[in-house]
């Protein structure tokens, strides 16, 4: 049997023997040439058909052009039964290897849908392995482009231990390099927790799924029917689970905000992220910030203005975006150097703590922390939502895990207050008090345990329903209350602010501090971990 048949399937004459070194190599064009080609243009005509690219189309777009280095271009399954044994492609259904995103290395794995429908099996996993390793190894960032129909099924057991090896690296890599999952076709079943264990979800709309049983399984148990974009689509994930953090309507563009990421962040766990030099001046005022955030601390305004207002150029990668909007959690530069900011969102909410928002934030903080990314937290917070729901859903619990996440970081942290900062919450949004490094505020600022108005009716409860005009008492405890307590320079004068600042002067303060606190070290206590709440 030829090499060709033995690949396809299919009989072909006997190629003559080669005798000498060239003939060797040219046979090794010859293959080569169809493991890039890969199984028929049938197929790839079948995956454009779908609105898909190729693996290697999607590699392309991913690596600097020429960079891509491949690993085991033609290992091929050892399968028997089942038909297995006349199909033996090369690949196995997935590329791996290695290239460069701006001149930095990144390895990448691709599922190749057109080969066994991306599916898995023991010679796929352990190429995914490998490349795996050598990204550990090698402290780089690992990619990967899914799309496969699961665990090969023909190969019973052997490929679900594949798919064990690949959640025991994933958390293994984790905290260490940048996991990214770019999700462009289907992910059913186990598979769909290697992308849970990543730093970063992507999705593309209508051509990516994910689910751990289908819709077929749903109804078969429960009843309900339902489309698999209605049960694991882009837009489910990104606005109603959590699962996805960053949603697009085409491959192309979804690409293309990976390599914008990849450069936001480090190689390694060992690595600082890559400054740039930045021709948006330090000094630079923000004026317009007066403007933009009311002094009423009851009328709503857009957060996102004001980090727009504050970082390089105006540009921010924001995460989560469509999920729980009441936490804006975004990478940017200051001055240059990358940061990730959590900010409360007024215009959501009125920007209270909730289950989600504390999950999303407290996640966020942990992966800036463990990529050396200081962190700037903006604070507009009136407190935690309340709620029967809430309650019994855990928000003790899920809030914890934001308090536990700032708590445990030690990359620089700088705070800043811009209007409400009442009770649990302000203590949770890295407040001095669980150590911010940094803590500033606006001379719009009102630090309290609660709102005046609250706080009057429960300390002078007796003062105004004994007076004859309630309503005209209970007005002058709040203003005695705000003048006593609630002024913008209480904290400050306790020192448990640092400065309260001109706002339009708020880029050169953080880029100052951001610059002092550049040599920054500090040592958690020796542990095997700690035991965060979940």
């Amino acid at each position: 049997m030829t090499v060709l048949e033995e690949t396809t399937g299919e009989p072909t004459a006997a190629p003559s023997e080669p005798t000498d070194a060239r003939g060797r190599v040219a046979e090794l064009h010859e293959i080569r040439a169809q493991a890039l080609a890969g199984p028929s243009e049938k197929a790839t005509q079948a995956q454009h058909a779908k609105g898909k690219l190729t693996a290697r189309e999607r590699i392309e777009l991913l690596v600097d052009p020429g960079s891509f280095q491949e690993v085991e271009q033609l290992r091929r399954h050892r399968a028997t039964g089942f038909g297995l044994e006349a199909k033996k492609p090369f690949t196995d259904g997935v590329i791996t290897g290695w290239g460069t995103v701006e001149g930095r290395t990144v390895f990448v794995y691709a599922h190749d849908f057109r080969i066994f429908g991306g599916a898995l099996g023991e010679a796929h996993a352990t190429k995914i392995h490998k490349i795996m390793d050598m990204a550990i190894a090698a402290g780089a960032p690992l990619v990967s482009l899914n799309d496969g129909a699961g665990a090969r099924i023909q190969e019973g057991v052997s490929a679900l231990a594949g798919y064990g090896g690949i959640f025991q690296r994933n958390t293994r890599a984790s905290g260490v390099i940048p996991q990214i999952s770019v999700m462009l076709g289907p992910c059913a079943g186990g598979a769909a927790y290697s992308p849970a264990l990543t730093d970063f979800v992507f999705m593309v709309r209508e051509t990516s799924q994910m689910f751990i049983t289908g819709p077929d399984v749903v109804k078969a148990v429960t009843g309900e029917e339902i489309t698999q974009n209605g049960l694991g689509g882009a837009d489910v994930h990104a606005e109603t689970s959590g699962v996805c953090h960053f949603a697009y309507d085409d491959e192309e563009t979804c690409i293309a905000e990976v390599r914008y990421l990849l450069s936001l962040l480090p190689q390694n766990n060992r690595e600082n992220p890559p400054r740039v030099d930045s021709a948006d001046p330090a000094e630079r005022r923000g004026d317009v910030l007066l403007d933009l955030v009311p002094a009423d601390g009851n009328r709503p305004y857009d957060m996102t203005k004001v980090i727009e207002e504050i970082v390089d150029d105006g540009e921010y990668l924001e995460v989560h975006e469509r999920w729980a909007r009441n936490i804006i959690c975004a990478l940017a530069r200051l001055g240059g150097q990358v940061v990730g900011i959590v900010a409360n969102q007024p215009q959501s909410l009125a920007g209270v703590l909730d289950i989600e928002a504390s999950e999303k934030a407290a996640r966020f903080v942990q992966m800036c922390d463990a990529f050396n990314i200081p962190i700037i937290t903006l604070l507009d917070v009136p407190g935690f939502l309340p709620g029967v729901d809430q309650e019994h859903g855990g928000i003790i619990r899920h809030g914890a895990k934001l308090l536990y996440a700032y708590c445990n970081a030690t990359v620089p942290r700088i705070s800043l207050i811009l209007r409400k900062a009442y009770g649990g919450a302000y203590i949770v949004m890295d407040s001095q008090s669980i150590g911010a490094d940094l803590t500033y505020a606006w001379p719009t600022n009102e630090i309290a345990v609660m709102g005046a108005e609250g706080a009057a009716n429960v300390i002078f409860r007796r003062q105004i329903a004994e007076a004859q005009d309630p309503e005209a008492m209970r007005a002058r405890m709040v203003k005695e209350y705000k003048s006593e307590l609630m002024h913008p320079y209480y904290a400050a004068e306790r020192g448990l602010v640092d400065d309260v600042i001109d706002p339009a002067e708020t880029r050169e303060v953080l880029v100052r501090s951001l610059a002092m606190l550049q040599s920054k070290h500090a040592d958690l206590p020796s542990r095997k971990h700690g035991n965060p709440p979940q």
